[in-house]
């Protein structure tokens, strides 16, 4: 049910937009994977400078990998809010762009250089948190529920995908810690830097 706000806008002829950040912890050995489709999505997202097609299209891929890797969500959180001001959600967005890069070794390491000196084997992060922040046009119920529950989650990965083949999407942005492999994220980290996190 729409609240009374959104009823007033709707008859201003105002644009509602829904910022959403979603975070989703997910463990066990067999993450290691996702790390490369995410930081060849980070990569890609750098080399066409912000184009949002191309931002779209990584965060399908992301939000179609972590589909088919249910078994391992561990935990989930998600904030968001709808606005009417495009230059809000822009505020909105930049402020959760700037807290979702200082947490826990969030940063992406683009730097594709081999280090010689670097271990043959490196120790597998059991742990990775990812944390995807949109801001769409129009509606997005699917986002705008809490989210900290599997079939809510399935539901909200889904929106975004369907958001972005709509054409809904205005801002993209993906952040996971660790980024890189070799480093790791242990449970104390976990709850030091992401709170939001409630168990699945």
């Amino acid at each position: 049910m729409a609240s009374w706000r959104d009823r007033i806008s709707k008859f201003s002829g105002k644009t509602r937009f829904v910022v959403s950040r979603v975070f989703i912890h997910l463990a066990g050995e067999e993450i290691a994977p996702i790390l490369g489709i995410l930081n060849r999505v980070a990569r890609e997202a750098i080399e066409a400078d912000g184009d949002l097609e191309v931002l779209g299209e990584g965060l399908v891929s992301v939000c179609q990998n972590l589909l088919q890797m249910s078994v391992n969500w561990q935990s989930a959180g998600n904030e968001g809010d709808v606005v009417w001001d495009e230059g809000e959600a822009g505020d909105y967005i930049n402020e959760l762009f700037t807290d979702s890069a200082q947490r826990y070794l969030s940063g992406v390491d683009t730097n594709e250089d081999v280090n010689d000196d670097q271990p043959l084997s490196l120790p597998v992060t059991r742990n990775l948190v990812i944390m995807l922040t949109v801001a769409a046009e129009g509606e997005a119920p699917d986002l705008e529920n809490n989210l900290a529950d599997m079939e809510a989650l399935e539901y909200g990965l889904k929106a975004l995908i369907n958001l972005h083949y709509q054409e809904k999407l205005r801002a993209i942005q993906i952040h996971f810690s660790p980024a890189k492999l070799g480093d790791e994220l242990d449970g104390e980290q976990l709850l030091l830097n992401f709170p939001e996190l409630i168990p699945l």
